[in-house]
């Protein structure tokens, strides 16, 4: 059965005329086209500098005490911090943002952005500290969503939360926009089945 399989494969490949063997004619006598490939420019974009944003925050007399004080690695050498770069202010360089979160649970506690000045040292020109807290830079501007609590509510699961974009103008942040969600609560309280699919409706 295997000679047969490939007895018959071949004599497809055959008949398609794509890659197999001609049933008929002399051979080509064209020489065959080579493509040489075009040589690919250097990218003109630098590699945006790393900065050490735990060496940045402690040294940062606008971070919290509180903050500063419990800013410990969570395991080994690996501190809670996300730290994001991109273009928020029209500076020299990159703007960093840099979240800095709790080692159990990964709850946010403070947002900071750090603005290049020209000799290569950042100043802070945001901060925002409070419960479950992160900054995130979206098409040049500052989003920071903030997790909504009530009285009963688990870390894993706020009742809603507040998404508030930032605009640099002026040497400052100003808010641009604000929106407020509110979670379903019922949404995985339950172990029912998934409903039965519908027919579609026919006109």
């Amino acid at each position: 059965m295997a000679g047969l399989a490939a007895f018959g494969l071949f004599a497809v490949s055959c008949s398609t005329g794509g890659t197999g063997t001609r049933d008929e004619g002399p051979a080509g006598t064209q020489p065959v086209a080579q493509v040489t490939p075009s040589p690919t420019a250097p990218s003109a974009a630098r590699p945006t500098p790393r900065i050490d944003a735990v060496g940045l925050l402690k040294a940062d007399s606008a971070v919290s005490e509180r903050v500063r004080t419990d800013l410990r690695p969570c395991t080994g050498d690996e501190y809670p911090v996300d730290t994001s770069y991109g273009t928020l202010t029209g500076g020299p360089s990159a703007d960093v943002v840099v979240n800095v979160m709790t080692c159990g649970d990964s709850v946010g506690v403070g947002t900071y952005v750090y603005r290049p000045r020209p000799d290569g040292t950042y100043e802070n020109v945001f901060t925002i500290e409070q419960p479950a807290v992160y900054g995130t830079i979206d098409r040049g501007d500052l989003v920071v969503t903030t997790q909504v609590y009530g009285k009963k509510d688990a870390v894993a699961y706020p009742s809603g939360e507040e998404v508030i974009t930032y605009h640099w103008a002026n040497t400052r942040f100003s808010e641009q926009d604000r929106v407020h969600n509110d979670f379903n609560r019922a949404v995985g309280a339950g172990d029912g089945d998934f409903p039965e699919p519908a027919e579609p409706t026919r006109n």
